[in-house]
């Protein structure tokens, strides 16, 4: 059975960073195409970053390029997403998406598993 779960997330000022990670379970990150959405109060889950299943093609949402940076750790079976110059505007439940079928690129609209979420917020 394949788990995801995400963590890393909390309480940061606006400017700083988190990291927050996406471990997953009964499945192998190096085979399958990964990304990362959040969904604020009262609005629609959006896409945030996603990388293809070899990790040579990444995608990333406007309203955090060249902030938001996603990898993945083969060896420890892990997805990361690095957030730099945080906004109060990035408050959201992050949440991770692993592929249900493997070799795909990254696609928002991709059948997958999803982890529980974590919390952002970032405030003064």
């Amino acid at each position: 059975q394949v788990q995801v779960a995400e963590s890393g997330g909390g309480l940061v000022q606006p400017g700083g960073s988190l990291r927050l990670a996406c471990r997953v379970s009964g499945r192998t990150v190096s085979t399958y195409a990964v990304g990362w959405f959040r969904q604020a109060p009262g609005k629609e889950r959006g896409v945030v970053a996603g990388m293809s299943w070899d990790g040579r093609r990444t995608t990333t949402a406007d309203p955090v390029k060249g902030r938001f940076t996603i990898s993945k750790d083969n060896a420890e079976n892990t997805v990361y997403l690095q957030m730099n110059s945080l906004k109060p505007e990035d408050t959201a439940v992050y949440y991770c998406k692993v592929d249900q079928y493997p070799h795909g690129l990254f696609h928002p609209s991709s059948r997958g598993i999803w982890g529980q979420g974590t919390q952002v917020t970032v405030s003064p």
